[in-house]
C-alpha cells in the first residue's frame, strides 16, 4: 500500500481534531451552530498551525448534509467529496501561482453563478498576500458583497501585506503556534496509532524544533522513524536534524567560563567532524546562552528555554556566569551570527566569535560593589589604559614646547594657529598674519586687510580668482568643493584673506593637507607665495560697514567690494565673472 505522509494522514478532519486554536475553533463551532457565518474570513499565522485546514473543516461544515450542531458528518456525500476534492463548487486557490488580475477577474465572473453540487460555493485562497494590486482591487467589490450563496476564506502568513481595505472586510482570525505540550502530546497520540516507538525526551525535542508548526514535526517524526526502523531515540533525532546535545553546550559554555581556548577550538573541530554547520552551531549556543539568561533571571523558567530540556541541571552553569557576563555574550553571539550570513569561511568567523567570549573575563566589566572591590576587579586593563594617557599626555606637552620655542625663534610661521594658547606665543605671532582663525572670531590686522579690500594688488588676485580655483579643482578636486564656499575680499603683503559663507567649509579648507594644496596653487598662479587666511563673510561685511561709518559721518555709501576689481552692483554678475574670467563674459544691458 501506498504510504501517505504523516502531517496528510494526521490532517484533521474535523474541529474537535484541531490542536492550539482553542478561540478560533470555538467562534467558528458557535457561528455555525446559530447559523451566523460570515462571508469572508482571514486565517493568518506562522506555517503548519492549521490554516488551511481549519477553512477545508469549514467548507465541509457548512455544506454537510447530515450536519448535527457545530461539526461536519465526515460520512456524507458532499464531506467525502469534498476531502478527496472533487467538488467544484469548493475551489482551493493557489494565490503565489494565481496572482495575476486576470484570474481574479475571472473568478470574480464565475462566483454570480449559483453552486450545482453543494448548498454553499467557497473559495479557499491559499497565500493570498501574494496578489498583485490590481488583482486586490479586482477582488474587493467581490469581497465585499459577494452573492449570498458563496464564502471567502483567505489564508495567509504575512497579514500586515494585505491592503487594509481586505482586512476590514473580513473577520480575521489569528492562528498562533502550538505549545510544546500540546505538541508532544500529539504526537505521543500519533506514535502510539502508528507503532512507532519513542522516547519522551525524543518527541519533545521534535516539538522544539518544529517552532510551533504542527505539519513540522510530524514532517520529522515521519524522516526519523523511517530512518530508525520504528524506534526514535533523543540520540538519533540529533543525528539526523543536525542538532547539538545539551552536554556539549555545556562542555562549550565551560570552556569560555575558564578561557580555555585548546579546549574550545577542539571542541568545535569535534562539532564539524561531525557534520555540524558552523551558522547552526552559533544559532544554538545563542539559545542555550538565552536559556542560561531565562534560567538565572525568572524563578521556574521551564517553559520559557527553547533548547534545555530539563533547566533544573542547568542551574549551576547559569549561577557561574554573572548577569552581566550572559547579557554580553547574548549580545556579542548575535553581532557574529548576523555577520556569518556573510561570511566566506563560517567556520573561522564562529572560531573567532568563540575565541573573543573566551577573551573576556568576568571583571572586564565594572559591576556594582564597594570600592576596594572594584579597585581589586579593574586593576587590570584599566591600569594599563591609564599608564597610557599619562603617556600620551606628556608628549602631547613636549610637542607643545618645542612648537612654542619653534614659533619664538621665528622658523615657523603661522603663529595665528597658537593664537589664545598662551600670552607668550601670541605676542610672537603680532607681526605674521594668522593661519587658522576660529569660527565666529576676527582674525588680527582687520584694519589692514579693511584699508587694502580696494588695492590694485587686490584686483590682481581677483581677476585670477577664476583660474585659482580651476587649478585647485585639478589639483584636489575634494579640497575644492570646500574651498569654491569662499571668495577673495582682500589682500596684504603676502596673506589673501577668504570669506566663507558656510562654517564647514571653512574648518575643512582650514586643515593642513587642504591649506597647503591652496597655498600651492596660489603660488604658481599668482607668481608669489601667498598665505591663505580665512574669515566668516558675514563678519567680514559688517567690519567694512563699521569701517566706512566711521570714516564718512557725512555720507554712508555702500559699495561692492568687488568693484575696482571690474565688478558690478549686481552679485549674480560678479559671480560669473568669478567662474568664467571677466575676459569670458559680455555684459548687455
Amino acid at each position: 500500500m501506498e504510504h501517505i505522509a504523516l502531517y496528510r494522514a494526521w490532517r484533521p478532519q474535523s474541529f474537535k481534531d484541531m490542536v492550539g486554536q482553542r478561540h478560533i475553533i470555538q467562534t467558528l463551532q458557535n457561528a455555525i451552530r446559530e447559523q451566523r457565518v460570515s462571508h469572508a474570513y482571514l486565517f493568518s499565522g506562522p506555517r503548519g498551525t492549521g490554516k488551511t485546514s481549519a477553512a477545508k473543516v469549514l467548507a465541509k461544515a457548512v455544506n454537510c448534509e447530515r450536519q448535527q450542531g457545530s461539526e461536519p458528518c465526515n460520512e456524507c456525500p458532499s464531506c467525502l467529496r469534498i476531502t478527496a476534492g472533487n467538488v467544484m463548487d469548493v475551489q482551493e486557490i493557489d494565490a503565489a501561482s494565481n496572482r495575476g488580475v486576470e484570474e481574479i477577474r475571472d473568478l470574480r465572473d464565475k462566483v454570480k453563478y449559483a453552486p450545482t453540487e453543494v448548498r454553499r460555493k467557497v473559495y479557499i485562497i491559499d497565500e493570498v498576500h501574494m496578489l498583485t494590486t490590481e488583482a486586490f482591487n479586482a477582488l474587493l467589490k467581490t469581497l465585499e458583497e459577494p452573492p449570498p450563496h458563496v464564502m471567502f476564506i483567505l489564508a495567509t502568513t504575512e497579514p500586515h501585506k494585505l491592503p487594509a481595505t481586505i482586512i476590514s472586510r473580513c473577520q480575521r482570525f489569528d492562528f498562533r503556534r502550538v505549545s510544546l505540550e500540546e505538541q508532544t502530546g500529539l504526537l505521543s497520540e500519533i506514535c502510539e496509532k502508528e507503532g512507532i516507538e519513542a522516547d519522551p525526551d525524543a518527541l519533545q525535542y521534535i516539538a522544539r524544533l518544529s517552532d510551533g508548526g504542527m505539519r513540522d514535526a510530524l514532517s520529522i517524526l515521519d524522516q526519523i522513524s523511517s530512518f530508525t526502523d520504528g524506534h526514535v531515540t533523543y540520540q538519533q533525532v540529533l543525528g539526523m536534524t543536525g542538532g547539538i546535545p545539551a552536554e556539549q553546550f555545556a562542555r562549550l559554555a565551560s570552556a569560555i567560563l575558564e578561557g580555555n581556548m585548546g579546549l574550545l577550538l577542539e571542541l568545535v573541530e569535534q562539532l564539524m567532524h561531525e557534520g555540524k554547520s558552523a551558522d547552526k552551531c552559533l544559532e544554538n549556543l545563542l539559545h542555550y546562552f538565552r536559556d542560561l539568561l531565562m534560567i538565572k533571571m525568572v524563578p521556574g523558567a521551564d517553559q520559557l528555554t527553547d533548547r534545555v530540556l530539563n533547566p533544573a541541571e542547568f542551574k549551576d552553569m547559569a549561577a557561574a556566569f554573572s548577569r552581566e557576563r550572559l547579557f554580553e555574550i547574548v549580545d556579542t553571539l548575535n553581532r557574529y551570527l548576523g555577520e556569518m550570513k556573510y561570511a566566506t569561511h563560517p567556520q573561522t568567523l564562529f572560531e573567532v566569535a568563540l575565541m573573543k567570549l573566551c577573551s573576556m573575563r568576568q571583571g572586564d566589566r565594572p559591576v556594582t560593589m564597594d570600592s576596594s572591590a572594584s579597585v581589586a576587579v579593574t586593576a587590570g586593563l584599566p591600569a594599563v589604559d591609564q599608564g597610557e594617557l599619562v603617556i600620551l599626555k606628556r608628549q602631547i606637552a613636549a610637542l607643545e614646547k618645542k612648537l612654542e620655542q619653534a614659533m619664538q625663534s621665528g622658523s615657523i610661521s603661522g603663529g595665528g594657529r597658537e593664537a589664545g594658547a598662551s600670552s607668550s606665543r601670541s605676542g610672537a605671532a603680532q607681526s605674521l598674519a594668522p593661519r587658522i582663525s576660529a569660527p565666529g572670531k576676527m582674525p588680527p590686522h582687520m584694519d589692514l586687510f579693511i584699508a587694502s579690500k580696494d588695492s590694485p594688488d587686490f584686483a590682481a588676485v581677483y581677476k585670477q580668482w577664476s583660474f585659482v580655483l580651476q587649478a585647485v579643482k585639478e589639483e584636489k578636486v575634494t579640497v575644492h568643493a570646500w574651498f569654491v564656499d569662499g571668495e577673495p575680499v582682500s589682500v596684504i603683503e603676502d596673506a589673501v584673506l577668504v570669506a566663507f559663507k558656510n562654517t564647514i567649509h571653512r574648518d575643512t579648507t582650514e586643515k593642513p593637507v587642504n591649506r597647503q594644496v591652496i597655498e600651492g596653487v596660489l603660488a604658481a598662479r599668482l607668481g608669489k607665495p601667498y598665505r591663505l587666511v580665512t574669515i566668516m563673510l558675514r563678519d567680514w561685511n559688517e567690519a567694512a560697514l563699521k569701517s566706512v561709518s566711521q570714516a564718512s559721518k557725512e555720507e554712508l555709501r555702500l559699495e561692492n567690494e568687488h568693484e575696482v576689481a571690474g565688478g558690478t552692483s549686481e552679485p549674480w554678475i560678479d559671480e560669473a565673472i568669478q567662474l568664467f574670467g571677466e575676459d569670458l563674459v559680455i555684459i548687455k544691458e
